[in-house]
């Protein structure tokens, strides 16, 4: 069945100084998430936003804020963020052992909020398993997370498929989200190969029509995921 492509603009990419006006920008295009790259500078080797920017977005959007968070120690710091408001949190797999992967799961569902988790390039989806079965969101990193602007490495909606055929197998249905050079080129990749949710930086925070390339990119995949779904039925 086909279910639309949602796109959730990373503000990383986004005018910092017109932050309020930018995100209202991208909610009325239809943005389905506003995505909030939370880095500490030890788990990646950037420091970028925290909870205040969580705080303050949350006062001006209505749009789910998808905070991302790439730090070394996600359960000392969700409650910040989830007493900020955050909509839907995301822990990394490689930050904690499957144990502390189902507390965090377990914290964020318990405070009303939906839980994701994600992997890094060169992770095996098996660091998430723990999880698979409980969380609302896979994210697929289809970069090394740290930096924007990077390009999509190759062969990444080959996990995509993976995340969603074994997730399948086991009778969860979580939203799959990619992250990390997903523009008009990318975009139809990603999506045929089953992903939900496409975090897009530069192609659309940096272009000189944001609604426009949001609106653009998710035209694309659409109609990629489309197309896969026919073939699939005639199979």
């Amino acid at each position: 069945m086909f279910t639309p492509v949602q796109i959730a603009p990373s503000i990383l990419s986004a005018d910092f100084a017109n932050l309020g006006r930018d995100v209202e920008r991208l909610a009325e295009a239809g943005a389905g998430f506003i995505h909030v790259d939370v880095m500490d500078g030890h788990f990646v080797p950037n420091l970028t936003m925290g909870v205040p920017v969580v705080k303050a977005l949350k006062k001006v959007t209505r749009v789910p804020l998808d905070v991302h968070l790439m730090i070394d120690n996600p359960l000392e710091q969700l409650p910040w963020y989830l007493d900020a408001g955050a909509d839907l949190l995301t822990v990394h797999a490689e930050t904690l052992d499957g144990v502390q992967l189902k507390k965090a799961v377990a914290m964020i569902k318990d405070a009303g909020a939906k839980a994701g988790v994600s992997v890094k390039p060169k992770t095996p989806l098996g660091a998430a398993a723990p999880v698979l079965d409980m969380v609302d969101l896979v994210l697929v990193m289809s970069v090394e997370p740290g930096f924007s602007g990077q390009s999509y490495i190759e062969g990444s909606e080959e996990k995509v498929a993976r995340v969603c055929a074994v997730a399948r197998s086991i009778g969860a249905s979580p939203l799959v989200e990619v992250d990390g050079g997903i523009g008009m080129k990318t975009a139809s990749l990603v999506a045929a190969a089953g992903a939900d949710v496409l975090v897009c930086g530069n192609a659309v925070c940096g272009a000189d029509d944001p609604a426009q390339a949001l609106q653009d990119v998710r035209a694309v995949a659409e109609q990629a995921r489309r197309e896969a779904l026919a073939v699939g039925e005639e199979g």
